[in-house]
């Protein structure tokens, strides 16, 4: 004879558990049980335990009430109900998982804390609110380890270009700090000055409206001047449109009026451009920067060929092959500053992958990234440096990285630049 463990179908089970066992034996089970068995597990289950001993005939199972002290006999197949209070759960019925194994260091360093919320700030973009809690934290860290805040608000204001302030806080860092703070300084393009007046200026990199534009603002205040100047052009990699007009034109200028601009190591930058200018149409600042540049570093057969397929491409006119004077005599070699190898950045920082690092890392024994003329970089870029300097820290090569603000170190600490590269910061 077969007995069932569970109610008929047409039956609901009960939702408290039973008081009492029941003394009836069960009844048969149904011919489709498998169905009714699995229907019937999603109700919940009196707590009863079936023996062997049986007072209703042989072979048939009994029913007792479990205590709730009791060991079961058999392993029990727990199910958690979701609808439960967290206040029913004890922590020791949970294992460890990897999310609640983090490791939160109560012991860290406040003034460490405070400075990289400063930084996440700044590098955000939420320069306000930077700057309204770092004039909080240099009054609640009255003691040294303050003095990281003072030196972060600083150089903050030359960012903002907050000139009364920044005069009003020096004066009060040199009262506090027994020390002179770094001076108010404009972010400028790298001109080198020499001893018989002419300058040295360098482009390099990417030149965009947005990005590296100063320096062809500053060649161009130069050759209003008719100062003499010399331009170096072995780290230009190329320019947008915008910039290459703009160069055409100040190149122009300075060749009619008779201005000493000298190009130099541009033989680099003017093959990518007459190649690319090959391969697709350009637009006209392109061809404009090309032809003068051909003025001055082609033969006057290249000159022609190109001006053809200037005329060609734009139905104008192309201008005529005048060459260039003569460039002004070179200074003795005692009379130049020395040049420096620095590849060097400016402006913000933003979304940059640093491309054009390769081939300064690659050709130089000791490469330095100059970041004297950086305002601000953000979380990508910064990530993104650490990144390309990373494979040449792997092979042993060591990497400057000079004159970051120390808005811009700190976010360099915080990423873990610090540990690719050698940083200075300049001395307050």
């Amino acid at each position: 004879m077969v007995f069932s463990f569970f109610k008929k179908p047409t039956q609901k089970m009960p939702e408290r558990r039973a008081a009492k066992p029941r003394a009836q034996a069960p009844e048969s089970v149904p011919p489709n049980v498998a169905e009714e068995a699995a229907a019937s597990l999603a109700a919940p289950l009196p707590d009863l335990e079936f023996t062997n001993s049986n007072p209703l005939g042989a072979g048939a199972p009994a029913a007792k009430v479990v205590s709730p002290a009791a060991k079961p006999a058999a392993p029990v197949r727990a199910v958690i109900d979701p609808n439960l209070a967290k206040d029913d759960f004890d922590d020791a019925d949970f294992t460890e998982s990897s999310v609640m194994g983090i490791d939160v260091d109560q012991d860290a360093d406040p003034v460490q804390s405070d400075v990289e919320h400063v930084v996440v700030l700044f590098a955000n973009g939420q320069e306000a609110a930077a700057r309204s809690l770092l004039e909080t934290l240099i009054r609640s860290y009255p003691g040294d380890e303050g003095r990281r805040f003072w030196l972060l608000l600083l150089d903050l204001l030359q960012c903002v270009g907050d000139r009364a302030a920044f005069d009003k806080l020096a004066l009060e860092f040199a009262e506090t700090w027994e020390t002179s703070p770094s001076s108010w300084r404009r972010t400028e393009p790298v001109v080198m000055m020499k001893s018989n007046g002419q300058r040295r200026l360098v482009l390099q990199g990417v030149l965009t409206a947005e990005e590296g534009a100063a320096s062809v603002t500053d060649l161009a205040g130069l050759v209003a001047q008719g100062l003499p100047v010399v331009v170096e052009c072995g780290k230009l990699i190329s320019c947008d449109d915008e910039v290459a007009g703009r160069l055409a034109a100040i190149l122009r200028e300075a060749r009619r009026n008779g201005v000493a601009v000298e190009l130099k190591e541009i033989d680099g930058f003017l093959a990518r451009l007459n190649e690319r200018l090959l391969s697709a149409a350009g637009r006209e600042s392109d061809w404009a920067l090309l032809l003068e540049l051909l003025q001055r570093h082609g033969t006057q057969e290249l000159f022609e060929e190109r001006a053809v397929d200037y005329a060609v491409a734009f139905e104008l006119s192309p201008p005529s092959w005048e060459g260039t004077p003569p460039p002004a005599a070179a200074p003795e070699e005692d009379e130049m500053l020395p040049a420096s190898d620095a590849y060097y950045l400016e402006g913000d920082l933003k979304n940059r992958r640093f491309d054009e690092l390769v081939e300064v890392l690659d050709g130089h024994e000791l490469p330095i990234v100059d970041f004297s003329g950086v305002r601000s970089m953000d979380f990508f870029s910064a990530g993104q440096l650490v990144n390309r300097i990373a494979p040449y820290r792997a092979r042993g090569r060591e990497i400057l990285i000079r004159s970051p603000n120390h808005l811009v170190a700190e976010l360099m600490a915080v990423v873990g630049l610090n540990k690719q590269a050698r940083i200075i910061v300049p001395k307050s």
